[in-house]
């Protein structure tokens, strides 16, 4: 029996990966913490084997921000998850993952130009966001010794019932929009299903490293927005031609790009030992609109 913390309690991704380990009530003892107001600093970790470090500020479409924010998503992206790596560690405890992001390696390539991310593909930045996320891993990975595992978590984008960012905008795209520009655009992207199973696996198999979980297929943006269309009993009809609209479009709100740029990890990036993919592509759609 492994005692597991999560630390950032009601999240999306800390609730669903919390329901699925306990689905195994014999392996895993699992209790959450709010990391909002200080209840974590009271808690005693030394009972816990992992700690998986949830919290933290999502992506929004960066514009004009203050200095506030900026410092904001500092200290909750990377001062807070270092200090609970930190405090795990002396308290004993034999493994943290922590929940990084494909943003580390910049924003998504523009409509029509490719961004395949390698395991030698560098660190690129282009944010605070993506600062603060990258500031993190710097912080946590030198933690790591013989007694004390870390696991970080490069995940592209993550999507799931409830789920927030671009998913549930595309949603309500699928079942309005008759017509659609068809775009020809790879994106890497993780079922929240998919992602609980790998940090079981994670937890199981008592791993460290840098790991990128993904599906096993590219998603392209215009045929997912298809495929949901068609869960709901609509037609979309993809018009060729058209991308030039979401070019213009991409200039005023960096949703676009987000949402029909390109970003994939490189086929077997995301392959692990055992196998982690629960879901295909099209059967997590069925079960997410279903």
């Amino acid at each position: 029996m492994k005692n597991i913390l999560i630390t950032g309690a009601g999240s999306f991704v800390g609730s669903s990966v919390q329901r699925h380990l306990e689905q195994f009530p014999n392996k895993y003892k699992v209790k959450s913490v709010s990391t909002k107001n200080g209840e974590w600093i009271e808690l005693d970790f030394s009972s816990f084997y992992t700690v998986y470090h949830v919290a933290g500020l999502a992506h929004s479409d960066i514009g004009k921000v203050t200095d506030e924010i900026k410092a904001e998503y500092y200290a909750v992206n990377t001062d807070l998850a270092v200090s609970i790596a930190k405090k795990a560690k002396a308290a004993g405890v034999k493994q943290f993952i922590f929940m990084s992001s494909a943003i580390v390696y910049g924003d998504s390539a523009p409509i029509g130009q490719e961004k395949m991310i390698t395991v030698s593909t560098p660190y690129n930045p282009t944010n605070f966001y993506s600062k603060s996320k990258v500031q993190a891993e710097k912080g946590i990975l030198p933690l790591q010794n013989d007694s004390f595992k870390v696991v970080i978590l490069r995940c592209p984008m993550i999507y799931g019932k409830e789920g927030k960012g671009n998913f549930p905008i595309l949603e309500k795209l699928a079942q309005k929009i008759l017509l659609f520009p068809k775009v020809e655009n790879k994106r890497s992207m993780l079922y929240i299903t998919n992602l609980a199973e790998f940090v079981r696996l994670m937890i199981e198999n008592e791993e460290s490293g840098i790991f990128w979980p993904c599906n096993k297929e590219w998603s392209n943006t215009s045929e997912l927005i298809k495929m949901i269309a068609v869960c709901h009993k609509k037609k979309t009809i993809l018009v060729p031609g058209f991308s030039w609209v979401l070019k213009l479009m991409a200039h005023l709100t960096g949703h676009v790009n987000k949402a029909f740029g390109n970003l994939a990890y490189e086929e077997h990036l995301g392959d692990y030992k055992e196998e982690y993919r629960l879901y295909t592509l099209a059967q997590s759609i069925e079960e997410i609109e279903s």
